[in-house]
C-alpha cells in the first residue's frame, strides 16, 4: 500500500519548546530543522511513500527541507495542527481523491523506513494509528482509500484516534513510536541511532543506519 504524507511544522524557533535546555539556546533552531530532515529522510527513502507534503508555519524558514524531495506549502489561517493536517489533506486529495493520506508528526530522527512500511502492510488499507511509546500521543494516523482522515492530535490523542474509529497498530515500530518532545526523548533515540542531520547536530559519531 502507497501513501501520501502530511507532515506539519512549526517555525524552527517556535518548535519543541519542551526540548528546550537539551543544546546551546542558539542551537535549539538547528535541532528542530535536524529532527525534522531525518524524519523526512527516513520517508523518502520508503518506495511505498509518493509524496510528502510539508505544511510549514513559515516556508521559507524551512525550505532547506525542500532539498530532500518534500514539497513545502504554507500553514492554513487557522494555525493549529488538525487543521496543518486537514490542509495537507485537501491539496493531496485534489489530486488524487482515492489515496491514502497518512498525518506523520515531523519529529520522529530515529524513523526507519522499514518501521513505516510494516505500518502501512498492517493497516492493509484500514484508518490506522500508530500510539507514540508512551501511548498516549499519536505519531502516524492513517486514511482509509479516499475516505476522511479526521485528525485528533494534541493531549490523549491516541484514545480520541481510537475512539473515533481508527485502528491502534499492534507492531513494535519502535522508530516509528519514538518522537521527541523532551530531553529524555532525546536520549532515548540517541539510544536507538538517530539519522546524520542530528547526530551532527548533537556531535555523534554515526547516524542509524536508514
Amino acid at each position: 500500500m502507497d501513501v501520501d504524507l502530511v507532515v506539519p511544522m512549526k517555525h524552527p524557533r517556535d518548535g519543541k519548546s519542551r526540548l528546550r535546555g537539551a543544546v546551546e539556546a542558539e542551537h535549539h533552531p538547528g535541532l528542530v530543522l535536524a529532527l525534522a530532515a531525518d524524519t523526512l529522510a527516513a520517508v523518502t527513502s520508503s518506495a511505498h511513500v509518493r509524496r510528502v507534503l510539508l505544511v510549514a508555519a513559515d516556508p521559507d524558514a524551512v525550505a532547506e527541507l525542500g532539498e530532500l524531495g518534500v514539497e513545502i506549502v504554507a500553514e492554513p489561517a487557522e494555525r493549529t495542527l488538525n487543521a496543518a493536517f486537514r490542509h495537507g489533506e485537501s491539496l493531496l486529495r485534489a489530486d488524487d481523491p482515492r489515496a491514502v493520506v497518512g498525518a506523520l508528526q515531523a519529529d520522529l530522527p530515529a524513523l526507519r523506513a522499514g518501521d513505516l512500511a510494516d505500518a502501512l502492510a498492517e493497516a492493509a488499507g484500514a484508518r490506522a494509528f500508530v500510539a507514540d511509546r508512551q501511548g498516549t500521543g499519536t505519531t502516524l494516523l492513517l486514511s482509509a482509500p479516499g475516505a476522511a482522515l479526521d485528525p485528533h492530535f494534541g493531549l490523549g490523542s491516541a484514545r480520541k484516534h481510537a475512539a473515533s474509529g481508527a485502528v491502534a497498530l499492534q507492531r513494535q515500530l519502535l522508530s516509528l513510536r519514538s518522537d521527541v518532545d523532551t530531553p529524555d526523548d532525546l536520549a532515548h533515540v540517541r539510544g536507538l541511532g538517530v539519522g546524520k542531520h542530528t547526530a551532527a547536530r548533537l556531535g555523534e559519531p554515526c547516524a542509524a543506519p536508514r
